[in-house]
């Protein structure tokens, strides 16, 4: 697989207009158990319940079915788990969690498209890509802001984008690359997957591609490249007397001009743009935001990727972009936690502390950035008190004092934010 992999992706590297055939083929027993070994152990099962190692006990027999399935054209697309995932605004966030077998088969599909179509994504699109992370997006953005000439920032939020992509675009956008019918035809079907809600109903998508899917990530960047990226690159930075800038993680992306009227005139055609592709902006999230070096004090701030960006002076006294965690981000960080204690404070202490130090580490490996000392000084502060309450509460008896339980913080080497974490 990776040796076809990599002929692919030189393929579309050196031939941009070249479209792929023969795509069908590589959906064969070898590559599916190479495919298997890149399944995440402990996912979630689908509708039909059979988790990875129920999958993995009859592994060869069940690949081997797959692909006859496939061969004879009888494979078809169990329907999609919809879970609700609650977030901080007290809305819900709708996951789609594909049966075991659709993952597999989607996993091997999303291989072939990403060695397709990386070759084509510009520098500006950071979602769901090999090597690139949305700490590299949100770093980008602080330095082209910082040393660029941008003075107005149009702050942009796609609403429901995931559930209103539509179909008939995402097959014709696949079709600019691939001349393989059977192919597209399986994604087609992954589309059109009923989706089983929590309360026992059916429902057949018009529209949509459901959050969860393996595939999805992918498809929906490949959507927003040909809808937003292109169109942003060919058509309205050459237009622009000033400088113009794109940033885009997946659905979420920040616009920075240098003149008003052209932020005003890129805020006007974007609207008409998303809507051409099934899409709109959420009025009350979409702003275009004054970011001007020279008024620190009158600029604004927007919030992108979890940091809150703004202008303020250095410590030399000169103005520059800073990030700190965006309070929306810290309120959420801050509920996430407390849910997770409450749910594993009964687990043994020292697990529980190994789990704790990965937990930190992670935060301060996102958010631990020059400038942001103040919000993860604030984080470590409040979890630390969210802790010291619940495992008080692993008994009827109180188990720690503040000095008891600042002693074993220190016993299990958990720390707060250093210099050197920024």
């Amino acid at each position: 697989m990776q040796t076809s992999l990599r002929g692919i992706a030189n393929r579309a590297m050196s031939h941009k207009g070249h479209r792929f055939r023969n795509l069908y083929g590589l959906l064969n027993e070898e590559n599916l158990q190479w495919c298997w070994r890149f399944l995440k152990k402990d996912a979630a099962p689908g509708a039909d319940r059979v988790d990875y190692r129920m999958y993995e006990e009859n592994l060869e027999a069940n690949i081997s079915d797959l692909v006859e399935r496939l061969k004879r054209k009888r494979y078809r697309a169990k329907l999609v788990r919809r879970r609700y995932i609650p977030k901080p605004n007290g809305k819900t966030r709708p996951l789609g969690i594909p049966a075991t077998e659709d993952k597999l088969l989607q996993l091997a599909v999303a291989k072939i498209l990403e060695a397709i179509f990386e070759a084509d994504f510009l520098d500006c699109s950071f979602g769901y890509r090999p090597n690139r992370s949305p700490k590299e997006a949100a770093k980008r953005l602080n330095n082209e802001l910082h040393y660029g000439r941008y003075n107005w920032v149009v702050d942009a939020d796609i609403q429901g984008f995931f559930d209103n992509i539509n179909h008939d675009w995402m097959i014709r956008m696949l079709e600019e690359r691939i001349d393989d019918e059977p192919f597209i035809r399986l994604i087609r079907k992954w589309l059109k997957a009923g989706i089983l809600e929590p309360d026992g109903q059916v429902r057949r998508p018009d529209l949509g591609t459901p959050q969860g899917g393996i595939v999805s990530p992918l498809l929906a960047n490949l959507y927003l490249h040909y809808a937003l990226d292109l169109w942003f690159e060919r058509r309205v930075r050459p237009r622009c007397r000033g400088e113009a800038l794109l940033i885009r993680f997946a659905d979420d992306f920040v616009c920075a001009f240098q003149l008003r009227s052209e932020a005003e005139a890129f805020f006007e055609a974007l609207v008409g743009r998303l809507d051409k592709f099934g899409l709109g902006l959420a009025p009350d999230k979409t702003h275009i935001i004054r970011f001007r070096r020279s008024d620190i004090s009158g600029s604004d701030r927007f919030d992108f990727l979890g940091f809150e960006y703004y202008w303020a002076r250095t410590r030399s006294g000169r103005p520059g972009v800073k990030r700190r965690t965006s309070r929306k981000k810290l309120r959420a960080s801050l509920e996430a936690f407390s849910d997770w204690i409450k749910r594993s404070r009964s687990i043994p202490v020292s697990r529980l502390m190994r789990v704790l130090k990965a937990k930190y580490r992670g935060y301060y490996t996102y958010y631990g950035v020059v400038g942001n000392s103040e919000s993860l000084a604030a984080f470590f502060y409040c979890s630390k008190r969210i802790l010291f309450k619940w495992l008080n509460r692993r008994s009827q008896r109180r188990s720690y004092s503040w000095a008891g339980f600042q002693a074993l913080l220190d016993t299990f080497g958990i720390a707060g934010p250093t210099l050197s974490a920024l």
